[in-house]
């Protein structure tokens, strides 16, 4: 429901809506299976990365994934993901600004609360990024929507324990590095052990 809403959002046409929604469920005579797989590496400067790739064929992938590392050095699995913690996110803002976001946490089961930046909602409102354990986003995103939230992201991820320093240079690299991941059409989500 929330990947609706925000291809909606973002603008998708409603028949290519329902035609992906048609094409997961197995509805269309084409059959494609999609498996998520996970990369782990190091981008310059050690900087610890995960990579997420949605894929109906892994062959393909894995060789687009080992020449995106190129300039990194790719890992086998377990290589960094003891650097990350597995976690639960649900973003969501509220009409009503004056509301205690750390007792909105707490009402619906999330482990930690931070706000939102300004522009990540609208003026009026108060935002803020619920973490939970991996098991209980659709718990929380559900409570929150019972408390009066409206919730525009529910998923899980990635954070690192630990972020590595860099200077101006090296942080240009690494993104341009991640940056070049991400383009990947397979690419489904990039995490990053920095700032």
């Amino acid at each position: 429901r929330v990947a609706v809403e925000s291809a909606r959002k973002q603008g998708c046409p409603r028949d290519t809506i329902e035609r992906a929604i048609k094409k997961g469920a197995g509805l269309l005579d084409e059959t494609v299976n999609y498996e998520l797989v996970t990369y782990e590496g190091f981008a310059p400067h050690k900087v610890p990365v995960i990579v997420e790739c949605m894929t109906d064929n892994k062959n393909r992938t894995a060789g687009d994934v080992r020449v995106l590392f190129r300039k990194g050095q790719l890992g086998a699995i377990g290589a960094v993901g003891w650097m990350f913690d597995r976690l639960g996110v649900v973003e969501a803002v509220n009409k009503n600004a004056a509301l205690d976001i750390e007792e909105a946490a707490i009402e619906s089961g999330a482990q930690e609360v931070e706000p939102l930046e300004d522009g990540e909602f609208e003026k009026g409102q108060i935002g803020a990024r619920f973490y939970t354990e991996p098991a209980d986003v659709d718990a929380v995103n559900k409570s929150l929507t019972q408390l009066g939230w409206t919730v525009s992201k529910a998923e899980l991820m990635y954070r690192a324990k630990d972020n590595v320093e860099l200077d101006a240079a090296q942080r240009k690299e690494v993104e341009e590095f991640l940056n070049a991941i991400d383009d990947n059409d397979d690419v489904h989500r990039v995490y990053a052990g920095i700032k």
